[in-house]
């Protein structure tokens, strides 16, 4: 329903994750029943969690180590580690700069021109690890380096961006079409973010695998303040996964996965991610603080080292213990981030739900 702002705007109510709670059914299970496996085109993962492709997250080895604890570690192609041969003393760097220098001296580092061969030699250094190998690109980058890696033994690709339409308009060059695009590659594509049920619909029809919902960035975007841009994500992933299931019938039974992506800091809101429809969740904070992390318990995405209009901070999180740890436990706190995997198991037996796309259909209400 529609809610009058003014005599010449009206605007729909949204809810983020923070509006909503998981309503438990009349039918408990034992949590060792509880399967959080999840699958997308070929590729079996034992934990429905993506890592996001953030220099503050993820580095070909903890894309490797993540790999190992169940998951997809997504490497930022256009990050430090395909733009310097040793970046670890400029993410200690990053990690010893503050107040207002930070953003100008992280526009400084990144300011570094991307190298082809590094690109392809750390997609290479994860390839031989025997893990699934993912990486991402930004839309406007994507035509000119996807060839090169993906022909380096990329397994999934991901195009990721702050909002991906399926139609860019632009008088500058000629922009990707999506459609097209994924239509000739070998490799399975991950496409987002988007936030409504008809951008949705439209990346779907692009041939995309999966989808990402929300604007990416989660704690260490601004883009909320800079362009006044954003829309609460358990709307946004229940509106998502409206589209996937219209799409499902309308192409015939093709189905695509949605990856809720932003606004999950703690294992509450993985489940109450799952729980409006997502397949899968992209988390990016919560992994900051792990010991391997290399943001060294620092966080920023690429949002923040944009050259003209940063929409992103560098903000300090600390680490509270190893990822297997935060993705696996046993947790040493009672708020939500560690053991993330393992409270969205107990969420699910607590509600009777054996499997991800079950728990899907649990009740939720708005508080």
């Amino acid at each position: 329903m529609d809610i009058d702002i003014g005599r010449a705007k009206r605007g729909r109510r949204a809810y983020s994750f923070d509006d909503i709670a998981i309503v438990p059914s009349r039918r408990t299970r034992d949590q060792e029943e509880v399967s959080v496996a999840w699958q997308i085109d070929a590729y079996r993962f034992e934990i429905p969690v993506l890592a996001a492709p953030m220099d503050s997250v993820m580095s070909p080895a903890t894309a490797v180590s993540f790999g190992h604890c169940g998951g997809l570690g997504v490497l930022d192609l256009e990050g430090l580690w395909t733009r310097y041969d040793d970046p670890e003393p400029l993410l200690h760097e990053v990690s010893e700069l503050r107040g207002h220098d930070a953003v100008r001296r992280m526009q400084e580092i990144y300011a570094e021109p991307i190298k082809p061969e590094l690109m392809v030699g750390r997609v290479k250094q994860m390839r031989d690890s025997g893990v699934t190998v993912a990486g991402a690109l930004s839309p406007q980058l994507t035509k000119q380096h996807a060839e090169s890696v993906i022909d380096a033994g990329l397994d999934l690709f991901v195009i990721r961006g702050t909002t991906v339409s399926a139609e860019h308009v632009s008088g500058q060059a000629e922009p990707l079409n999506l459609k097209q695009f994924i239509y000739e590659l070998d490799v399975p594509v991950i496409v987002g973010g988007c936030a409504t049920y008809q951008a949705a619909l439209h990346l779907m029809r692009t041939g995309a695998a999966g989808v990402l919902v929300g604007f990416g960035g989660g704690a260490a975007h601004t883009t909320r303040t800079v362009l006044g841009v954003a829309v609460p994500m358990a709307t946004a992933v229940a509106d998502v996964a409206e589209a996937r299931r219209d799409y499902l019938d309308e192409s015939g039974g093709r189905y695509v996965h949605v990856i809720a992506d932003g606004s999950i800091g703690r294992s509450g809101d993985v489940a109450k991610a799952i729980a409006c429809g997502a397949d899968a969740v992209m988390i990016g904070s919560p992994l900051a603080r792990a010991t391997e992390a290399p943001g060294r318990g620092f966080h920023w995405g690429a949002e923040a080292r944009h050259a003209s209009l940063p929409r992103g901070e560098r903000v300090e999180i600390g680490t509270v213990g190893t990822l297997k740890q935060i993705l696996h436990g046993p947790s040493l706190v009672s708020d939500g981030t560690m053991n993330l995997v393992g409270a969205l198991k107990r969420s699910m037996a607590t509600t009777g739900y054996t499997d991800l796309k079950e728990f899907q259909r649990v009740e939720v209400v708005v508080l």
